[in-house]
């Protein structure tokens, strides 16, 4: 409970500031996507009147606090005096526009800063994208790899992958499944039950049968067999023991 407290608090700590939307349904989308990614905070910085109803219809109820807590600003630097850290989206390259990681590794670096310190992911207008001069206030640059047949990312698209990276990269692992695996007792009554079936059916050498069993203990144990995968081999033993007309050993005993 306390590491997903952790996870949630981080993602708290994140928001997506969008400068300049030209289109009040990405605004919506953008919201959506952010919502999703358990992003609690969108800004907007300049940009065209919007018309809120097409952005609650993009975004749906489920995004509509978003849409009610959006913050609205006519200067880039009013919007982000209260963030410690600026994530600027850039799709084009340049010596100019500074050294751009991938959304991953951004990913990666974000999850530690954003414990204690908020951050702002930065993306410019539909058309154009952020402007150098936007860029420079940022920390850290970033470029979405695409397609060189069609490199253009729709805006909520662009938002969508970054809040992806980091909702992955600061979330807990999954609980590994751990299933039960065969006790001593029924390993041994499966390779007893091995070894009588395939000496009987000339498999293994009847006068050796241990150095033959040797080997395949040992291609079992690189399986780490399962309780339930042991009782479906016994099953094929006793059926090719009805087959052959030889009555096996009782289930739960193993031969010796």
């Amino acid at each position: 409970m306390k590491e997903e407290q952790e996870v949630r608090v981080r993602m708290e700590n994140v928001a997506v500031v969008l400068c300049r939307p030209k289109f009040s349904g990405n605004v919506g989308s953008v919201a959506r996507c952010a919502k999703n990614m358990g992003i609690g905070k969108l800004v907007v910085v300049g940009g065209e009147p919007l018309d809120r109803e097409e952005v609650l219809q993009r975004s749906t109820h489920a995004a509509r606090d978003l849409v009610d807590t959006m913050e609205c600003h006519e200067k880039l630097g009013d919007a982000v005096a209260g963030f410690t850290w600026l994530v600027g989206t850039t799709g084009r390259r340049g010596s100019a526009r500074g050294p751009a990681i991938s959304p991953r590794e951004m990913a990666r670096q974000m999850t530690d800063l954003s414990r204690n310190n908020r951050i702002a992911l930065l993306f410019g207008p539909e058309d154009k994208g952020l402007s150098n001069e936007e860029l420079r206030l940022c920390q850290t640059i970033v470029n979405i790899p695409a397609s060189e047949a069609f490199r253009s990312l729709n805006l909520s698209h662009a938002v969508m992958i970054l809040c992806y990276e980091l909702f992955v990269a600061a979330a807990p692992p999954p609980a590994a499944f751990r299933p039960r695996l065969a006790s001593s007792a029924e390993l041994e009554g499966m390779y007893g039950h091995l070894r009588e079936v395939l000496t009987r059916i000339g498999f293994i050498n009847k006068q050796n049968p241990e150095y033959w069993m040797l080997h395949v203990r040992r291609l079992f144990s690189r399986v780490q067999l399962q309780a339930r995968e042991v009782k479906i081999l016994r099953g094929i033993c006793r059926q090719i023991d009805w087959a052959t007309g030889q009555p096996g050993p009782e289930p739960g005993r193993h031969s010796g």
